[in-house]
């Protein structure tokens, strides 16, 4: 199977982190196609680069499904432009929020998600909450740039351990979920340094997907994730127009 793994942002750097992971703990018949957008913000921290971050992640998924991909993961923790994704798909969309808290919830019974900004923490909150989470799951923001994890000379890592440390004192968590795809490269040295388990969305969404597919199962087409309906687009979004996006 084929399994298509977006970066709703544009810094590709991001997606060989977030590539690596998948390939970690995929299938050995699974391929991962891993791909950046190709339009939005460099990152997404908080409800308006969400938004602008949309539109290249259904351009991908568009491209994907003509290629014939088999699922998609949406490696974004804010689970970015997830109903949307649904509604065009024909093939399964796990978003990495998600999958994470209902991995995490097999194996904890409180557990915290830690997540980079202050601005993301209570978007996470609302999907937690929406994701029936909200009486076992907490969301704490280690206050650092997405794009600072990437910097060496950066003291992010070392405050997203702070938070961790004060997530398992103060929230008697049971388990981490790291929350920012960015993040997926620390997961096997966080669980050996605090000795608990911490998951990543990005390989926890990677199993999920592929569940789906052996279990010969994809998206609902009537109700909430039915196919777009054909109107028109005007204006620069002409082009996101449903069916001139996909082409059918």
């Amino acid at each position: 199977m084929r399994i298509l793994i977006i970066n709703p942002n544009t810094t590709a750097s991001m997606t060989a982190t977030i590539a690596d992971s998948a390939c970690r703990v995929a299938g050995h018949q699974t391929e991962i196609v891993a791909v950046t957008s190709s339009m939005g913000p460099v990152s997404i921290e908080g409800y308006y680069d969400e938004v602008f971050a949309v539109p290249g992640l259904l351009k991908e998924i568009a491209a994907g499904e003509k290629q014939g991909i088999d699922a998609v993961v949406i490696a974004c923790f804010d689970d970015t432009g997830l109903d949307a994704a649904r509604a065009l798909a024909n093939v399964p969309v796990i978003g990495i929020c998600e999958a994470a808290v209902s991995a995490t919830a097999f194996i904890a019974q409180k557990f915290t998600v830690v997540t980079t900004m202050e601005r993301s923490r209570l978007p996470l909150e609302h999907l937690v909450q929406r994701y029936g989470m909200s009486s076992r799951c907490k969301v704490r923001a280690a206050d650092i740039p997405v794009l600072s994890l990437e910097d060496p000379n950066s003291n992010a890592r070392d405050r997203l351990r702070s938070e961790i440390a004060l997530a398992l004192k103060e929230d008697r968590a049971e388990a981490i979920v790291l929350g920012c795809a960015g993040m997926a490269d620390l997961t096997a040295e966080l669980r050996a340094e605090f000795g608990v388990p911490v998951v990543d969305g990005v390989a926890a969404a990677v199993k999920q997907a592929e569940s789906l597919v052996t279990l010969g199962l994809t998206t609902a087409k009537r109700g909430a994730y039915a196919t777009p309906i054909s109107k028109p687009y005007r204006g620069m979004l002409e082009p996101f127009q449903p069916e001139r996006l996909t082409g059918l």
